[in-house]
C-alpha cells in the first residue's frame, strides 16, 4: 500500500480516538452540546477524517470505506458551512457512523500488518 495513504489511515485513527477521548464512554449529548470547546474540538477532528479521507481517494480510489464521499462530504460543510452545522447530525455521526468507521480503519491497517 502507498505509504501516503497509511500516512492518512493512521491520521484517522488517531481523529477517531481522539474524539472518542472527548466524548468519553457515557457519550452524553447535552454534555456535547452544552460544551462549546468540545463541540469544536470534534469539528476539528472529523474535519482531519475528511481530508484525510479526501487524500486517500486522490491516490487510491478503489479503498474499501463505505460511505467514504459522505464523509468527505460532511469535512466539507462542517468548514464551509461552519454557521449551519447541526449538532444533533454530529451526534448521530459520532455515535452511528464513528464505531463503523473505525472498524474499517483498524481492518484496512491490520490487513497491511501495520496494525494489530
Amino acid at each position: 500500500m502507498n505509504p501516503d495513504v497509511v500516512k492518512y489511515l493512521l491520521d484517522i485513527k488517531t481523529s477517531i480516538d481522539s474524539i472518542e477521548d472527548f466524548i468519553g464512554e457515557k457519550k452524553d449529548f447535552t454534555l456535547y452540546q452544552n460544551n462549546k470547546q468540545l463541540r469544536r474540538a470534534v469539528e476539528r477532528e472529523l474535519e482531519i477524517i475528511g481530508e484525510a479521507l479526501n487524500r486517500i481517494l486522490k491516490i487510491d480510489a478503489t479503498i474499501e470505506i463505505e460511505n467514504s464521499r459522505r464523509i468527505v462530504d460532511l469535512r466539507n460543510w462542517v468548514i464551509h458551512a461552519y454557521d449551519k452545522v447541526d449538532d444533533y447530525i454530529i451526534w448521530g455521526v459520532l455515535v452511528v457512523h464513528l464505531p463503523k468507521l473505525k472498524i474499517e480503519i483498524e481492518k484496512l491497517l491490520k490487513d497491511i500488518d501495520f496494525y494489530n
